[in-house]
């Protein structure tokens, strides 16, 4: 009987196959690995389960809800100031000053309360996190995002009304949906846009948004485990 290979059992072990396995696709794709950015995504694990990813080189970071992040990531960040970390998590208007201090790009942009808010505090504090728009390319009623028809529009207006610099797209396609649909308008979205970034793809179909164009993944249960 052919023995199962045994998993990962690390967080180490795991980060090392989650770095092969997006090396591959890119160059299965004809890309430059280098040019594909790992998000960890680190959402509910505590300070020791993240340090040891930094000391195996890992610098970016992401985290869904902004308290969170306030209560660990301030400590963590001083002892390595060149970590960047990404809020990937629906942000609230009263959330947006937190954000901007802490966050150096933003992936949930999504109306234009939110962008007024943003707009605001980044003239408050002359921090200018690095912006991307989240776009719900399911249409699903209970997700953030804007809708995939209204894109362009808010895009603009994002733009040219409250002057913020949009440099990327973000999308999580619906659980039970094709993903590749979905990538693919999200890299429509940004073509017609003169975007470049595009935070697409997650721990069960980052090789597929890496072959349609993503310029950052985010991983969080093939790295950490599940929560």
């Amino acid at each position: 009987m052919q023995q199962r290979k045994k998993s990962p059992e690390t967080r180490l072990e795991r980060l090392a196959l989650v770095r092969s396995r997006i090396a591959r696709a890119a160059r299965d794709a004809e890309r430059d690995p280098q040019d594909v950015t790992l998000v960890c995504v680190s959402k509910t694990f505590a300070a020791p389960d993240i340090t040891p990813l930094i000391g195996a080189g890992e610098r970016v970071f992401g985290e869904n809800r902004v308290q969170e992040a306030m209560s660990k990531w301030p400590p963590i960040k001083a002892n390595h100031p060149r970590l960047e970390l990404h809020l990937i998590g629906p942000l609230q208007s009263n959330k947006a000053h937190g954000a901007i201090l802490l966050f150096d790009v933003i992936e949930t942009v999504d109306r234009e309360k939110i962008a007024k808010a943003l707009a605001v505090e980044i003239q408050k504090t002359s921090r200018h996190p690095r912006l991307y728009v989240q776009v719900n390319t399911g249409t699903e009623p209970q997700k953030a995002g804007i809708l995939p028809q209204e894109a362009d529009a808010f895009i603009t207006s994002c733009r040219k009304n409250f002057g913020l610099e949009i440099l990327g797209l973000m999308c999580i396609p619906p659980l039970d949906d094709q993903a590749s649909p979905h990538f693919a308008l999200l890299n429509q979205i940004a073509a017609r846009n003169g975007i470049l970034a595009l935070s697409m793809g997650m721990s069960a179909d980052f090789e597929l948004a890496i072959q349609l164009g993503a310029t950052h993944i985010r991983i969080g249960s093939a790295i950490f485990g599940e929560r």
